[in-house]
């Protein structure tokens, strides 16, 4: 069985990072559906999917991991064709990826005891963001 659904999330931007297992669980809970695999996914190229501890030093730490492999401050092409001043956004979003994958069952995911997922949201203004939760089980 394959059920596909999303929800919709307001960003701030600017390397957000947004708890957001409690919206996925619920749609695994809601899903009928007791094992599989869940995929979660933002709809975008500004934006991306992982996990973390959500704790506020390892979130400041992952922003300044960003900051160092992907500067704001620095030329793009990608800012240079279009204007935008996200050229940043694009490349950290590649980095970092769209999606991510997880077990479930009992309706819940398999994540350990400090793992939550996250989305980031790169880009350089607020967004309402599209996340997709597709789960393929029985």
């Amino acid at each position: 069985m394959v059920i596909t659904t999303s929800f919709s999330i307001q960003t701030r931007g600017n390397t957000d990072i947004i708890d957001i297992t409690s919206h996925v669980c619920e749609k695994i809970e809601g899903s009928g559906v007791s094992g599989g695999v869940v995929n979660i996914s933002v709809a975008g190229s500004t934006a991306g999917i992982t996990t973390i501890e959500y704790e506020p030093g390892v979130l400041q730490d992952l922003k300044d991991a960003f900051d160092r492999i992907a500067p704001k401050k620095i030329s793009y092409a990608h800012d240079a064709r279009w204007g935008d001043g996200n050229g940043f956004s694009h490349v950290r979003s590649a980095l970092l990826g769209t999606s991510a994958s997880f077990p479930f069952a009992s309706g819940q995911p398999l994540l350990g005891t400090w793992q939550q997922i996250v989305l980031i949201d790169f880009d350089n203004r607020q967004r309402n963001r599209e996340v997709i939760v597709q789960l393929v089980g029985e």
